[in-house]
């Protein structure tokens, strides 16, 4: 079982700046993929970026060239940074591990992007 816990999220400007945060338990996070998705009221929930445990990294075209996915196995935390945040950023962000082919979900973070 992994534990999955965000932090980070809040209200912010049109243009501003975020960082999410996700601390996952387990030995062996190096191995996990990890990902944040998005889902915004009334919409499904959508890739935002991932992290393969590799260290290749991929991106919705939504968001490439503002976001960028990092990890730091050290402290078994992936990050989110983003910049140039837009009102359709708004949404709950969640951090997503795949270990071994089992999903796993944090409980969310809100961002609001807003006047």
């Amino acid at each position: 079982q992994v534990q999955l816990a965000e932090s980070g999220g809040g209200l912010v400007q049109p243009g501003g700046s975020l960082r999410l945060s996700c601390v996952a338990s387990g030995s062996m996070f190096s191995r996990y993929f990890m990902g944040w998705y998005r889902q915004a009221s009334g919409k499904q929930r959508e890739l935002v970026a991932l992290n393969t445990s590799s260290g290749s990294r991929n991106y919705a075209d939504s968001v490439k060239g503002r976001f960028t996915i990092s990890r730091d196995n050290a402290k078994n935390t992936v990050y989110l940074q983003m910049n140039s945040l837009k009102p359709e950023d708004t949404a709950a962000y969640y951090c997503n591990a795949v270990v071994y082919g089992t999903d796993y979900w944090g409980k969310g973070t809100l961002v609001t992007v807003s006047l």
